[in-house]
């Protein structure tokens, strides 16, 4: 029977993906004691990088936002496999990272990670509300214009 957070996510016509698998020496998540953290996740969709250059010279702040969003959404695919399948687990969005490939004097990193914190704030209501860090950098794996990590409390 599918949870409160499944039917948050259909609300918000999200169909979560099959995940991308890592691309190195890692496991997308870890768990120790209620803590869940996922690895960094790319902007993929159906196995492929969607969202690749540098935020604002090849894409804009907004599709940077987008391409948090899309990472996002692809934590709360390995989240979900973590949780065996249920995401009311989930008691706290702790903290989301956020890495932007963008040229040094590039500010708005706040912006672009914004995508991925309103749609933890749109999932999870209260609880979505989380710590953050985003930072810009010179480059990303696989020329990704975004990654996005992520930490969870689980019951």
């Amino acid at each position: 029977m599918a949870g409160r957070i499944d039917a948050k996510l259909r609300k918000l016509d999200i169909d979560l993906p099959t995940p991308m698998a890592p691309i190195a020496n890692y496991v997308p998540a870890t768990i120790t004691g209620t803590l869940v953290v996922i690895s960094g996740q790319l902007p993929a969709i159906d196995g492929k990088v969607a969202f690749t250059g540098k935020v604002p010279t090849n894409l804009t702040i907004e599709q940077g936002a987008a391409a948090t969003r899309q990472s996002f959404i692809n934590v709360l695919v390995h989240l979900k496999a973590a949780c065996n399948g249920d995401l009311d687990r989930v008691k706290r969005v702790v903290r989301l990272g956020g890495f932007v490939a963008c040229p040094p004097d590039f500010t708005q990193h706040a912006t672009v990670m914004n995508g991925a914190s309103d749609l933890a704030v749109a999932i999870f209501g209260e609880a979505g509300r989380h710590a953050r860090t985003t930072i810009g950098v010179p480059s990303l794996p696989l020329d990704a214009a975004v990654e996005v990590e992520g930490m969870f409390e689980i019951g």
